[in-house]
């Protein structure tokens, strides 16, 4: 199946076209998506009309289907409110820079998100590309990254909002989550990158508290603060994005709640966990 591929920023993300996700894909597309997504970070798909099904179908084209226990499978991101009650999660707030289910053991590689309703303005996307923020650390900064790892914190979602079955933490050794090395590389195009997953809780272990704030602020600022590394998706109705979801980081802005946002996310799997 023919299609094309267009580079969206100099350093990382393009858009494909020529592609309907809805119709099964022959097994040399399925190699040469992946193959795109390896090498851009981020891939946008506009005019995809997919249900839930659809959604996962083609995911899995791409490995395993992942989740977290409240969410094994698809999680619906809303701010739409049906009967008095959420049809998602995270509402119409500003969701923080932070990667997908960073807290588990095994956090998924790559997740895939379908944008079915859109406000007219606002709830964009924002991703970093986190190899370019660790090739370009300054050198002490790239040498303590390299030693230590860090507790990626489960209490909190990106959103500022405690998960259920969750009580808050006062002390930021103490928060529940599974512990990543700051520096990983990928299993497969063998590329170091940057893991920071969340700032809120998070704690470099081996260090006291003063020392892992001064470190996790500087290294937030480095991967965060660099304009060239960071793609700013403005979602149409139908897209289809897939990301690299631990080479990248991504956020989310606010948006007017009087407007209807409903996003259906999943997420894969990778063949083996992310090592350091």
């Amino acid at each position: 199946m023919a299609f094309e591929i267009s580079p969206l920023t100099p350093l990382f993300g393009a858009e494909i076209e020529g592609l309907d996700l809805g119709r099964p894909l022959d097994g040399e597309t399925v190699r040469e998506i992946r193959q795109a997504w390896l090498d851009h970070l981020v891939l946008v798909f506009h005019g995809q009309k997919l249900d839930d099904e659809q959604l996962l179908a083609f995911a899995g084209q791409f490995g395993p289907i992942g989740g977290s226990k409240r969410y094994p499978t698809t999680m619906v991101i809303s701010n739409v409110i049906e009967d008095g009650k959420p049809i998602g999660v995270l509402g119409n707030g500003e969701a923080a820079w932070h990667v997908d289910l960073s807290f588990q053991e095994k956090p998924p590689m790559w997740t895939v998100l379908h944008g079915q309703e859109v406000p007219p303005k606002g709830g964009d996307t924002w991703f970093t590309d986190m190899y370019a923020a660790y090739d370009t650390l300054p050198g002490d900064l790239k040498g303590a990254a390299d030693r230590h790892g860090c507790k990626h914190d489960g209490t909190y979602n990106s959103a500022g909002e405690l998960r259920g079955g969750y009580e808050d933490v006062s002390d930021v050794t103490e928060a529940p989550g599974a512990t990543h090395s700051l520096v990983c590389r990928h299993p497969e195009i063998g590329r170091s990158f940057l893991y920071l997953g969340r700032r809120r809780n998070a704690y470099v272990e081996g260090l006291d508290v003063e020392e892992s704030e001064t470190l996790l602020d500087r290294l937030w600022s480095h991967a965060c603060g660099r304009e060239d590394a960071i793609y700013r998706h403005k979602w149409r109705a139908g897209d289809v994005v897939m990301w690299d979801n631990q080479g990248t980081m991504h956020r989310r802005d606010s948006f007017d709640d009087a407007h209807r946002r409903v996003m259906i996310r999943t997420t894969v799997q990778s063949a083996a966990p992310i090592t350091a």
